[in-house]
């Protein structure tokens, strides 16, 4: 019995053991990471890490950016698609390369990310900031999430915010918590050192978060991404056609006349909210090669369309609601919604005319 209970003590020792291996590998490669041997600097301006309170944020940044591998893995495809266009644009706009990893701090180089104050795109512009700098934002087209339109955009918010406080990593805090914030603080604390403002915790966070993202992104290796060319996300590419609208035009007949699918022409123009594109001119992406040729059978299927359309019309009875149309004529509510563009709480009232596509016909 002492010796069964020996060697069921001894197997207990190995296996944990064995489990704390890793755990101790990975905690060395961490410590690894936040030990920073050359000088670190953020657009040509020194960050001071002799100081232990700079010291601790940085490690915070590079410990939690490190933490979730998943996304740093996205990060690092996502920028072999979207970096040579910024960079391209920071080159002609004369300004520091970092700025480009400050996208990638804001969104992870998402068009779709939205935050609760109502950022929005690739760069997380406000709704005001963004029409400020030139960008359409409406319940139509949202450019922020266009990243050829806000790419400028953003870096001319930036370029008028250096203009103001004489430093990229001022800017940087005011591109965060907005530039009048930025002014009160400097004026109360009577300082103008960023690592030295007591600012609101994320403004604190962010120079460091951007640091963090330059310092994986610039050596993946070093930090145990091991990746190759064929791993990497191509660059988009597309073709770019003018439409024009004389009415409110589906987006899937865009995707028809472009022989392609709907998610396809969303994907590649992720500005354009909602179903469809609305009366006037367009400049549309389209997947490549499929330009030729694409004016005369958008034409064509509009002209389908609107004849289609005409008889499709429901007029709505007394009584009538918009679940009780949906049910009797087998389509659901969402498409009934989509096809009329019309809200859930929209109400109809007898005589409105209803387009219904399909479902089977009237009981």
């Amino acid at each position: 019995m002492q010796i069964r209970r020996s060697i069921q003590y001894l197997t207990l020792v190995c296996l944990f053991v064995i489990s704390a291996l890793p755990a101790r590998g990975q905690d060395a490669a961490l410590l690894e990471a936040v030990r920073i041997r050359d000088p670190l600097a953020f657009c040509g301006e020194p960050v001071p890490m002799e100081l232990p309170h700079v010291r601790e944020r940085f490690e915070k940044a590079m410990l939690l950016a490190l933490n979730d591998r998943a996304q740093v893995l996205l990060w690092i495809k996502r920028a072999s698609r979207f970096f040579p266009l910024i960079e391209e644009i920071l080159r002609g706009k004369g300004m520091p390369a970092d700025l480009k990893y400050l996208a990638v701090a804001e969104s992870a180089l998402r068009p779709h990310t939205g935050s609760a104050k109502g950022a929005m795109g690739f760069w997380q512009l406000m709704p005001e900031t963004a029409r400020k700098y030139g960008l359409r934002v409406d319940e139509f087209v949202d450019e922020r999430r266009n990243i050829y339109a806000s790419t400028p955009a953003a870096l001319r918010c930036l370029k008028s915010l250096h203009a103001q406080f004489s430093s990229w990593t001022l800017a940087a805090a005011a591109y965060n918590m907005g530039e009048e914030g930025l002014t009160a603080e400097i004026l109360e604390q009577n300082t103008r050192d960023y690592y030295n403002l007591y600012l609101p915790l994320e403004t604190q966070q962010f120079v460091f978060r951007i640091l963090a993202v330059k310092l994986i992104l610039s050596a993946p290796q070093r930090y145990g991404f091991d990746i190759r060319a064929q791993d990497l996300y191509e660059p988009l590419m597309f073709d770019t056609v003018g439409v024009d609208c004389f009415q409110e035009t589906p987006i899937r007949i865009v995707a028809q006349a472009a022989g392609t699918f709907f998610k396809v022409i969303k994907d590649l123009n992720p500005h354009i909210r909602g179903y469809y594109l609305q009366p006037g001119h367009h400049q549309v992406n389209l997947p490549q090669g499929s330009a030729d040729g694409f004016g005369v059978r958008f034409k064509a299927l509009v002209a389908k369309h609107r004849d289609e359309r005409q008889t499709r019309i429901y007029i709505v009875r007394e009584g009538d609601s918009l679940s009780e149309i949906a049910e009797r004529f087998d389509i659901p509510l969402a498409a009934l919604l989509i096809w009329n563009r019309i809200g859930l709480n929209h109400s109809i009232h007898p005589g409105d005319r209803l387009v219904i596509y399909s479902g089977k016909s009237e009981q």
